[in-house]
Parts: C-alpha cells; sequence; structure tokens
C-alpha cells in the first residue's frame, strides 16, 4: 500500500498551484482498499485503509491534531469510487503538504508569508472608474482597520503599481498575529498565495472575515474585469480548482482557530 499510496496522493508541495499541477497529471489508480477509519493515537488522529495507518510520501505518519480535520480527510478516501482522483483530494493533499514540508521548516514558511505584509494585494488601490474604487474600499478597507486597531498594524496605501515601503513596525505587528504550529501556518501560507493577501488570510485566522467574505475580497479586480469584459473558461476553471485548495486551507485555519 506504501508504493501506491505515493502514485496516487502524489508528493503535495507547500505551493498550492504546483499541488494541482502535480495531481492532475499524475496517475490514477483503482480504489485499492474497502474500509477507511480514523483511530485516535498518542500522535494524534490517523486515517487508516483497511486498517493500515496511511503514511506521507515522505514516510511520516499522517497524524492529524484535529479530529475533524482527520474526518474529513477519512471521508475524501471513503468518497473514491473506482477510480482515485487526487485533486477531490485536497485535504489529503495539505496534510503531506505540511507534515511533509512545514513541520520542520516553519520557520521559512513563515518568512515566506511575512513578505507579503511588505507588497500585500490591499494596498494597492485603483485610481478609477470610481464604481472599482468604491467596490476596493468596501472590501479591504474593514481588514485594513481591523489590521490597525486590533493588531496594531498601520499600514500606507497606494494608487497604481508603484511599490510603497511598509512601516517595519506594522510588518512586525502583523507577523505577530500568525501562528507558531506547522498546521495553521501551512494553510495560512495556502490562503495567503491563492489570495495574494497575507492580510486576507490573517482575517480569516482569526475570524474577522469568513472563507467566503475572504475569497470574495481576493477577487474584487478579477470579478470587476470579468463583469466589464467578460468570463474565459478557462480562467474560470483554474480559479474553481484554487477554490477547492482554498476551501481546505479555510478548513483547517477554522478547525484549529
Amino acid at each position: 500500500m506504501r508504493e501506491l499510496f505515493d502514485e496516487v496522493a502524489g508528493k503535495s508541495p507547500l505551493d498550492p498551484n504546483e499541488s494541482a499541477r502535480q495531481s492532475s497529471r499524475g496517475p490514477r489508480r483503482k480504489r485499492f482498499y474497502s474500509s477507511v477509519d480514523v483511530a485516535e493515537t498518542a500522535d494524534g488522529y490517523v486515517v487508516t485503509l483497511d486498517g493500515r495507518t496511511l503514511k506521507t510520501p515522505g514516510k511520516r505518519l499522517l497524524a492529524v491534531p484535529v479530529r475533524d480535520i482527520a474526518a474529513a480527510i477519512s471521508a475524501e478516501w471513503a468518497a473514491q469510487t473506482d477510480i482515485i482522483d487526487p485533486r477531490s483530494m485536497p485535504l489529503a493533499r495539505l496534510a503531506n503538504s505540511v507534515i511533509d514540508g512545514v513541520t520542520d521548516r516553519t520557520q521559512d514558511v513563515a518568512d515566506d508569508i511575512a513578505k507579503y505584509f511588505g507588497s500585500d494585494e490591499l494596498f494597492y488601490r485603483a485610481d478609477h472608474p470610481e464604481a472599482l474604487v468604491a467596490r476596493q474600499a468596501q472590501h479591504w478597507d474593514p481588514v485594513l482597520f481591523w489590521a490597525a486597531e486590533t493588531l496594531g498594524a498601520h499600514f500606507i496605501l497606494a494608487q497604481g503599481i508603484l511599490h510603497v515601503q511598509q512601516p517595519e513596525e506594522a510588518i512586525a505587528a502583523a507577523r505577530a498575529a500568525m501562528p507558531a504550529d506547522a498546521w495553521r501556518l501551512g494553510a495560512l501560507h495556502i490562503v495567503t498565495t491563492l489570495t495574494g493577501s497575507a492580510l486576507l488570510a490573517l482575517a480569516l485566522l482569526h475570524r474577522r472575515l469568513d472563507a467566503d467574505a475572504v475569497w470574495t475580497a481576493a477577487h474584487v479586480d478579477e470579478d470587476w474585469n470579468i463583469e466589464t469584459w467578460g468570463a474565459d473558461d478557462e480562467v474560470m476553471s483554474k480559479r474553481a480548482a484554487r477554490r477547492v485548495d482554498f476551501d481546505a486551507a479555510a478548513k483547517v485555519l477554522v478547525a484549529h482557530a
């Protein structure tokens, strides 16, 4: 089962876009198990296939600290029919990413997230048309006000694409609100990279916004262009795939909050 699991699930890296590419082009295997269960161990909650405990592609125990997440991963495996489709298993892929890719390098992952505080999408505003300016303010200003008032992170806004240097104090204050554990940190990284905003990811983690509100806020500009010029089928297909990974990461953040 070890080899079969590796081939089916793939080496799901932390980058959700690469994860999607890997799983979409990976091999398809027939379902090779009958039963799926969750068991509690000293290391956390584990998923078993026919009584055998799953391991990650890095040959580590796939142990989850929260039962609800383990149950959701178990449900993904149970939902597979004749052919196993890794694209329908975002939480299983995320678990591999966290255990193999984050556990031993939380500092590196935190540093990568923190880079977004210097160039967050929410800082850069349109100067026209007025309706777009208003829509950005509607969805983004509450997050910036929350960051300032609750986190003590006072950021500077700019119009257009010219880079604006953010205060080190603001970046440090926002970073202090990041989690330290690998699971939430990995999920936060995925939300950040998918939305282009570490502040939106923090707002989700601290429940200032729910997942739908964060997703909407992250796509204000894109939705405006769609309303103006129409939707592209390929773009919308990729967006739907990203939403699957986003929802999985959001589920982990909320379950751990």
